[in-house]
């Protein structure tokens, strides 16, 4: 019973792994189109949901693929607080697991707007109000410019975080696969985090911005931080080379789905043994 358990869970997470490739695919492809103006536009994650249930079949795609965020949310809890990847206690390893916890409210709420969207629950706004109401409700708590600040910093180091694993390639060693499949993996993955690290030093370089000067309006996600890129010198090659990067990445995450290392035996020990002791 308890290895067909773990391979329930196992199942879940690697439908997680493809359920955060179809999200991130779609983002990238969106913003592809909208680079040579064939449609399309920059979104972030909701806007990829929306777009999926749009699609001939949608509402069954996106049950699956809500099913599947749900997944990725627990294997995040896996490996967070029962250390499911083997990372220790050190104090680069906790950091690591306190994102990795981070990531499983994320895509807890990920899954709740899916479900949202499948029962026509789903808020009005869009994404970037949605950022903006967070910002002006921390902002208006005490010492709200600081948390504010330390939000944007905590996600530009995870985008320098991933800026590190595009360069390192650190995440190979999760991976199961070698020869002919690294060959095309591998660059994948790069691309992937390279395009994800710009994202994410964008949307905590805004929010450090709205803490300056107290103001919820600077705040983007990450449809807004496209749109910022856009702006810039070169905006349109930086625009097409992130959205080519993203959709890399979302390929990625099918090839994590199948040759990702997913251990739950270490995880389910302490569990098991944590449950003996309050017996």
């Amino acid at each position: 019973m308890l290895s067909a358990r773990r391979s329930r869970l196992e199942l879940l997470a690697r439908l997680g792994y493809a359920a955060r490739g179809v999200v991130n695919l779609l983002i990238g492809l969106l913003a592809l189109l909208a680079t040579f103006g064939r449609g399309g536009g920059a979104t972030g994650s909701k806007g990829a949901l929306q777009t999926l249930l749009l699609q001939p079949m949608g509402s069954l795609l996106l049950a699956v693929v809500g099913l599947g965020l749900f997944g990725f949310a627990l294997w995040r809890v896996f490996q967070s607080l029962l250390d499911a990847d083997g990372l220790g206690r050190t104090p680069r390893a906790i950091i690591v697991r306190l994102g990795q916890m981070v990531s499983a409210f994320a895509y807890t709420g990920l899954g709740v707007s899916a479900i949202s969207l499948l029962f026509g629950l789903a808020a009005s706004g869009g994404e970037e109000q949605s950022a903006r109401d967070w910002t002006r409700w921390l902002l208006a708590q005490p010492f709200g410019r600081w948390l504010v600040g330390a939000v944007g910093l905590a996600i530009v180091g995870a985008g320098l975080g991933m800026a590190y694993k595009a360069w390192s390639a650190s995440f190979a060693r999760h991976l199961a696969c070698n020869g002919i499949t690294a060959t095309w993996v591998m660059p994948l993955g790069r691309l992937g985090y390279a395009a994800r690290s710009i994202v994410f030093l964008v949307i905590g370089g805004f929010l450090m911005l709205a803490a300056y000067h107290t103001n919820p309006s600077a705040t983007h996600g990450l449809g807004g931080a496209l749109l910022a890129l856009q702006e810039q010198p070169f905006g349109r090659l930086l625009f097409g080379l992130v959205a080519f990067g993203l959709a890399a990445f979302g390929t990625f995450e099918f090839a994590e789905a199948r040759y990702r290392r997913i251990d739950m035996s270490d995880g389910r020990s302490v569990l098991d043994a944590a449950r003996a002791r309050m017996a």
